[in-house]
């Protein structure tokens, strides 16, 4: 007795099938995400102080004495 090709469903194809799908889904969820970026203005550079100073005691330097304390 020969098996006919119009079986129900083989594991075989139930898996693939689920890849495929799964696959496909992934796809689906990140196409949405990717839009057409905007083109960002160029910042223009800061001028240089002229005698040194490129230390800044800004937010997160004071914040990191404090932590830093013993």
């Amino acid at each position: 007795m020969s098996k006919s090709e119009s079986t129900p469903l083989s594991r075989r194809r139930l898996f693939a099938g689920a890849g495929t799908a799964g696959a496909l889904a992934a796809a689906a969820a990140v196409l949405p995400l990717s839009q057409p970026a905007a083109p960002v203005a160029a910042a223009l550079p800061k001028a240089l102080p002229e005698a040194g100073g490129g230390y800044q005691l800004t937010a997160h330097v004071q914040r990191y004495y404090q932590t830093a304390k013993v």
